[in-house]
């Protein structure tokens, strides 16, 4: 059975990067959104996005962070690491600097997202795993989160379920 994932990550610079892992197949993903929609969304506020978000949450069993070079810190992620842990959904991270973007650059690697958000006096990184490919060839990262992103979300529902 195909598990149904959200896929977090900073729209404006990874979207070209994120639309490659969602395109994997492996994980039933949430629908993309364009550009145009996207900026109809941000047009309606907060209130908007969060509601957007929140019916995008709507039956996932995991929320996958898809970790570039500005991740970490923005403020939407961090509503949908949070939300998503609150509602007892598997939560993972996959750095994806080092996948292409469409004119064909790398980036730098971010920080860990996890590292903001303590749970009983640890931070949320010591409890869900973040997934860093051992490549810098883009073709040989995408690859690896093929082989794997299946495995890696069993394991965050499993991770998830025992915390």
């Amino acid at each position: 059975m195909a598990r149904k994932a959200f896929y977090s990550f900073h729209y404006k610079l990874d979207n070209w990067r994120a639309s490659q892992v969602r395109n994997i197949g492996a994980i039933e993903g949430n629908a993309s959104i364009s550009d145009n929609d996207w900026e109809e969304v941000k047009k309606g506020g907060d209130k908007a996005i969060q509601n957007w978000i929140d019916n995008q949450l709507k039956g996932r069993s995991c929320t996958i962070v898809l970790i570039g070079e500005e991740t970490a810190g923005r403020k939407w992620i961090k509503y949908e690491m949070e939300k998503s842990w609150n509602q007892s959904k598997g939560v993972l991270g996959i750095y994806i600097h080092n996948l292409k973007d469409r004119d064909g650059n790398q980036s730098s690697k971010g920080k860990n997202p996890f590292d903001d958000f303590t749970l009983n006096g640890k931070k949320l990184s010591s409890i869900v795993k973040a997934y860093d490919p051992p490549y810098t060839t883009s073709v040989n990262v995408y690859n690896y989160i093929k082989e794997n992103i299946e495995s890696w979300v069993q394991k965050a529902i499993e991770i998830r379920n025992s915390n």
